[in-house]
C-alpha cells in the first residue's frame, strides 16, 4: 500500500459504494424480466416480444463491457462510472417516460438498449480499487463483499418491480432501476477516490498481461465452465419447483430468494478462506468441487425423487455461485491496474455468452428429456474445470506501482 493510502472506514465506504454502483448493471439489465407479466396481461405485448425485451440491455452490456473495461484502466473508476451511470440513467429514465406515456413494444426498445449500453463500467469496476487500495490479505474478502452485487440487484428488483407493477402500473416498476441507479451515482459521486495512475497505464506502455502465459486464459475458461451449472440453476429451479414438483409460486420465491442470500455470503467466505490461506486458485478448485459433485447428487436424487433433492440444489446453487469472486480477485491482481478493467470485461463478456448459450441449449434439453438429465449435464462442467485451475502467481502487495 502506498502513503497516501485511505483510512480503513474510507476503504471500506468506498467498497460499499462501488456495490451500489455495481447493483445498478442487475437492476438495468435483469430488471424487465420481473415486469413481463405486466407487459403481457396489462399492455397486450406478447411472451415473445416481451422476453425479447428482457434480453436487449444485457445484449447492449455484452457490446460494450470491454470498451467500458478499456477506459476504466486508462481513465480511472470515479470518471468512467460517473459517465456509465450517468448514461445508464438517461437510458432507465427513458423507458420510465415511454412506460408512462403508453409507449409500446418499439418505443421501449431504444432506452432498454441505451441503459443498457451505459451499465457495463458498473458491472466491470472495482478491481483497480479493490486491488489498489486494499492489502492482499484482505482482497479475497472485499471482492467477495462487492460480488454481492448481482444477488442483491435482483432481490430489489424480485421483491419490489413485480408489486410496484401490479398495484401502481408499470412505470412504477421501471423507478426502481432509475432509483437505484440514481443511488449508485451519488455513492460514486461522494465515496470514490481512484488509486494514483502508474506510469505505464498514462503513457500506454504497460505489459500486455495475456503474453508470455496462460494464467488469464485459464481462469476465463474455468469461470466460464462454473458458470454453467450456475446460470441453469438460477434459470430454471424456478420451473422446476412449480411446474416439475407442484410447488407453490410463493414458496418456490422464497426458498429461491433464501438460495440467493446463502450464496451472496457464500462469496464472502471463500474470499475470506482464500484472504487465509494466502491462495485464490486452491478454492476455486475445492469450489470445482464441490459444484460438481453436488449438482451431479442433484441429478441423482431428483431422478430417483428423494424429498432432498431441493436441499441438495441449495447447496449446489450455493456451491456454483463461490467462485465469482475469487476469480475477479486473482485476474484484477494478475493484470495490474493497467490491464484490470479489460481483462474483466472479457471475463463477464465471456461468462454472459455461455450464459445465454446454455440457457437455451438447456432449455431444449429438458423438454427433450427431464430435469434430472439437465442436472447430470450441467455437473460436468465444473468436473472438467477442475483440472484447468491454474497454479497461483505470486501475490502483488502494491499493484498500483504497475
Amino acid at each position: 500500500m502506498t502513503s497516501t493510502s485511505p483510512s480503513t472506514a474510507r476503504r471500506w465506504t468506498m467498497l460499499v459504494s462501488a456495490l451500489v454502483a455495481a447493483m445498478t448493471t442487475t437492476c438495468a439489465t435483469s430488471g424487465v424480466a420481473y415486469v413481463i407479466p405486466a407487459l403481457h396481461d396489462d399492455h397486450g405485448v406478447s411472451l415473445a416480444d416481451a422476453a425479447t425485451l428482457a434480453a436487449i440491455p444485457t445484449i447492449g452490456l455484452t457490446l460494450t463491457i470491454i470498451a467500458w473495461g478499456a477506459a476504466l484502466d486508462r481513465f480511472g473508476e470515479r470518471r468512467v462510472l460517473l459517465v456509465s451511470l450517468g448514461v445508464t440513467l438517461v437510458g432507465t429514465t427513458a423507458a420510465l417516460v415511454v412506460a408512462a406515456t403508453g409507449g409500446g413494444f418499439a418505443a421501449l426498445v431504444l432506452p432498454l438498449l441505451l441503459g443498457g449500453l451505459g451499465s457495463g463500467a458498473a458491472n466491470g469496476a472495482s478491481g483497480r480499487i479493490v486491488v489498489g487500495w486494499f492489502p492482499a490479505d484482505q482482497r479475497g474478502t472485499a471482492m467477495g463483499i462487492r460480488q454481492m452485487a448481482q444477488p442483491l440487484g435482483i432481490g430489489v428488483c424480485a421483491l419490489t418491480m413485480p408489486v410496484f407493477a401490479q398495484s401502481w402500473g408499470l412505470a412504477a416498476a421501471f423507478a426502481v432501476p432509475v432509483a437505484v441507479t440514481a443511488v449508485g451515482s451519488i455513492a460514486v459521486a461522494t465515496a470514490i477516490v481512484d488509486p494514483p495512475l502508474p506510469a505505464a497505464t498514462v503513457t500506454g506502455r504497460a505489459a500486455n498481461p495475456y503474453r508470455g502465459g496462460s494464467f488469464l486464459q485459464r481462469v476465463h475458461a474455468v469461470s466460464v465452465l462454473l458458470v454453467i451449472p450456475q446460470s441453469m440453476l438460477w434459470t430454471f429451479v424456478p420451473a422446476w419447483l412449480i411446474v416439475g414438483h407442484g410447488w407453490s409460486p410463493l414458496t418456490a420465491g422464497a426458498l429461491v430468494t433464501v438460495t440467493q442470500v446463502i450464496g451472496a455470503f457464500g462469496r464472502i467466505a471463500a474470499g475470506r478462506v482464500s484472504d487465509v490461506v494466502g491462495s485464490r486458485m486452491r478454492p476455486i478448485r475445492w469450489i470445482a468441487v464441490a459444484a460438481g459433485a453436488s449438482t451431479a447428487v442433484l441429478a441423482l436424487t431428483d431422478w430417483i425423487g428423494s424429498p432432498l433433492a431441493a436441499v441438495v440444489m441449495v447447496v449446489a446453487t450455493v456451491s456454483a455461485v463461490a467462485d465469482n469472486g475469487l476469480a475477479f480477485t486473482a485476474i484484477a491482481e494478475f493484470a495490474g491496474p493497467s490491464w484490470s478493467g479489460r481483462s474483466l470485461g472479457v471475463q463477464n463478456t465471456a461468462q454472459y455468452v455461455a450464459t445465454a448459450a446454455g440457457t437455451a441449449v438447456f432449455g431444449r434439453l429438458i423438454d427433450a428429456t427431464s430435469y434430472p438429465a439437465a442436472f447430470a449435464v450441467a455437473a460436468v462442467a465444473p468436473l472438467i474445470a477442475i483440472g484447468l485451475v491454474p497454479k497461483d502467481p505470486p501475490l502483488r502487495e502494491d499493484p498500483v506501482a504497475d
